[in-house]
């Protein structure tokens, strides 16, 4: 009985072809319709199949800047074999959401957020374990990172200003951007120095992967 037994924040496979794939799906809400009937309010988990080529490259492409830019991330060599058990385990997150039937629920799944400090083998060695790290917008086609959109050229990049003095007098009108990681949760903190205390407002925004 514990098998078949589905909470809010579980991710499932969902039953919607006999000849498709599994849909994986992550429960938010739980609902009896007025015949009765159980439903899962969802959000919608893609596979790589179900993103267009360009965007695919685009990904594997981030994928790639990643792991050169990181300092801890564990090398090890892949075989052909692993490398296409791995792009099975590859999926794209959403903030698409639809209601599905609990009939058709065929299971529990387990998806993370890829962590890039730890051995990919360890999701293949996990069975029916999935990583996800890009948010996928089937509205506009488009891929998100987990700290913001992914967009190549110059005329995205910033331009980082000169840090100023430290014993000059701040301006009365310095914008301060301050960041603070707490419990995998990243938030970014915007304060005007020229407002009072009583009157200074903070703009929080939280990013939290999951």
């Amino acid at each position: 009985m514990a098998a078949n037994m589905y909470r809010v924040r579980d991710y499932v496979y969902f039953e919607n072809s006999s000849s498709n794939s599994y849909l994986i799906r992550r429960i938010e809400e739980l609902n009896t319709t007025a015949s009765g009937n159980v439903e899962a309010k969802v959000v919608c988990f893609h596979r790589r199949q179900d993103i267009s080529n360009t965007l695919i490259l685009l990904a594997d492409k981030h994928a790639k800047e990643i792991e050169e830019e990181s300092e801890t991330i564990v090398e090890i060599d892949l075989t052909d074999k692993q490398k296409h058990q791995l792009k099975h385990r590859d999926l794209f997150s959403s903030l698409q959401y639809e209601s599905l039937p609990v009939t058709h629920i065929r299971g529990k799944r387990s998806v993370a957020v890829l962590n890039e400090t730890e051995s990919v083998l360890s999701y293949l060695d996990k069975e029916d374990t999935f990583f996800y790290s890009l948010v996928y917008d089937p509205s506009v086609k488009t891929l998100l990172a987990d700290k913001g959109e992914i967009r190549v050229g110059p005329r995205h990049q910033a331009d980082i200003p000169e840090m100023a003095d430290e014993d000059c007098n701040p301006s009365p009108h310095k914008t301060v951007l301050s960041k603070t990681t707490e419990k995998k949760q990243t938030v970014y903190k915007i304060t005007s120095q020229h407002m009072t205390p009583q009157s200074t407002v903070s703009h929080l925004l939280a990013l939290e992967p999951g």
